[in-house]
């Protein structure tokens, strides 16, 4: 699997560039098919991040990764 940088993750913001990623647990997940990322923005949440501490926040579960395609692994 590629290994991509937190760096190299930020790029995938919808804005950069037209991909639209976000880490989760050391996994870098596309989530450009999904409506409520359009534009790279998910209500508070911007793409290109690891969301990984952010989910507590959030009104689902980590399920929600399972509609999603793994792209990579985050690496420091």
């Amino acid at each position: 699997m590629k290994e991509y940088t937190k760096n190299q993750l930020a790029l995938r913001n919808g804005q950069d560039k037209d991909d639209i990623w976000v880490a989760y647990k050391g996994q870098i997940y596309d989530v450009g098919s999904s409506r409520l990322w359009r534009n790279g923005k998910h209500y508070e949440h911007w793409a290109g991040q690891d969301l990984t501490e952010e989910l507590a926040d959030a009104p689902h579960n980590e399920a929600v990764f399972e509609k999603f395609k793994v792209i990579g692994k985050l690496i420091n």
